[in-house]
């Protein structure tokens, strides 16, 4: 079997680089041979309990058992010690390291503006929007815009209709909390069932609209009020996948202290914690609505790169190109 390369674009060097896949193979024979061959086997696979089984497998064996030490482990993955909130030696497992907390107030500087809306995921990202006629294709593909919002919300469904959305993908080595990429009040939090399908570039354009079938939470946030980012009505939507077991819901207004649930009436600040995904790679959604944020312009022309050899592109037949985003780094504001 032939595996096309998967290539993004770092935002501060514009540097085209290849993303090594993890277990790639064998995903791309889950979607393939397993799924057409054997669909109970597939549902199966993708179940939460298999899932909790992969995860820990995969995350929860000590790594002295396995004849490695944390710092061994961290420059293997490629992660900055420098950048770990508390003892490198405390990351005694794979669970551990990918569940790990950082000096993001220190080392993911997010710009002094309260106009502006910021990434809320170490992630590879893209941007679109719901009215154009280009891009039609490419969110069906990805998530049905209904069902990724819930079928029981139709106030949300119609609020957003026609908006502008942005897709951030963690791999498995990323920092895992997702970061409130916008100031307001919770209007509404919700968790919606569902599978736990792999976030791999293969995988994700071979099933139909995987992020809208996964288990997730949404949280509309009211960015229109005292001290908002004034963007409207914003929908942070947290979708699990392969191997992650749960999404921990956790705002800290200061570093990672004091730890509160995501409740209706909270007003959480833009670029602080807000949640954990439990371990295996996964994807955050940010939903606005229409004619109310505007997406940084390079991140745009990011996606419209014709010399980025990119498994989206190739598989819409068109320009669509993942750009790397840190943490708390601006991607657009009001308009």
């Amino acid at each position: 079997m032939t595996f096309v390369s998967h290539q993004y674009i770092e935002r501060g060097t514009t540097a085209v680089v290849t993303e090594p896949l993890y277990h790639d193979a064998v995903v791309q024979t889950l979607y393939s041979t397993v799924r057409e061959k054997t669909p109970f086997l597939f549902n199966l696979l993708l179940s939460r309990q298999f899932s909790s089984f992969l995860g820990f497998v995969n995350y929860d064996f000590p790594l002295h058992s396995l004849g490695m030490t944390p710092s061994e482990v961290l420059t293997r993955l490629g992660i900055c010690k420098k950048d770990i909130h508390g003892p490198v030696e405390a990351l005694s497992s794979y669970r551990k390291i990918f569940e790990r907390q950082i000096r993001y107030w220190a080392v993911r500087p997010m710009e002094k503006h309260s106009r502006t809306v910021v990434s809320p995921a170490d992630a590879r990202a893209l941007f679109g929007a719901f009215n154009e006629l280009s891009s039609l294709f490419i969110k069906e593909k990805f998530f049905s815009y209904g069902e990724l919002i819930g079928r029981d919300k139709p106030e949300w469904s119609k609020a957003f209709r026609g908006g502008d959305y942005a897709i951030f993908r963690l791999t498995p080595d990323k920092y895992h909390y997702n970061h409130a990429p916008v100031s307001g009040r919770v209007a509404d939090v919700y968790e919606i069932n569902g599978m736990f399908h792999s976030c791999n570039p293969g995988a994700v354009v071979q099933a139909v609209t995987p992020l809208s079938k996964n288990r997730r939470v949404v949280t509309i946030i009211d960015t229109d009020v005292e001290n908002g980012t004034g963007v409207g009505l914003v929908a942070i939507v947290e979708i699990v996948a392969l191997m992650i077991g749960r999404i921990q819901q956790c705002y800290s207004d200061i570093r990672y202290d004091h730890p509160v649930p995501v409740a209706q009436g909270l007003f959480i600040r833009a670029g602080q914690p807000k949640s954990l995904f439990r371990p295996g790679s996964s994807t955050t959604v940010l939903i606005f609505q229409k004619n109310r944020c505007q997406f940084s312009e390079d991140l745009l022309k990011n996606r419209n790169r014709q010399d980025v050899s990119s498994r989206f592109t190739g598989y819409f037949n068109h320009p669509l190109v993942e750009t790397e985003l840190h943490l708390r780094e601006t991607i657009g504001g009001t308009i």
